[in-house]
């Protein structure tokens, strides 16, 4: 007898998923941490510069962009100005 046991990560783990560490490096770059203990840096810089609204071109400014704050599990600026899936800080990417 054989018994095959596999793991796949499914929505409910996904949405599960919190950050419970972040902490601003330099350069717009995040060293974040979520609950499941992944530890990923996410590159906002290219996502920023890219961006042709102003209300995200203000986070350009280093004073504004570091003053994150982890709300409800995830990065939130300035009471939800701006926040990301957090899929894509899960994947380290920001498109």
């Amino acid at each position: 007898m054989k018994i095959v046991i596999e793991y796949k990560e499914n929505e409910t783990t996904k949405a599960n998923l919190k950050v419970v560490l972040a902490k601003y490096l330099s350069d717009f770059a995040i060293r974040i941490t979520f609950n499941d203990g992944t530890e990923k840096l996410v590159d906002f810089k290219s996502f920023l510069d890219k961006s042709l609204n102003p209300s995200i071109k203000k986070y350009l400014d280093e004073s504004n962009f570091s003053k994150f704050k982890i709300v409800d599990g995830n990065l939130n600026w300035s009471d939800y100005d701006l926040i990301f899936p957090i899929r894509d800080l899960y994947k380290g990417k920001i498109d």
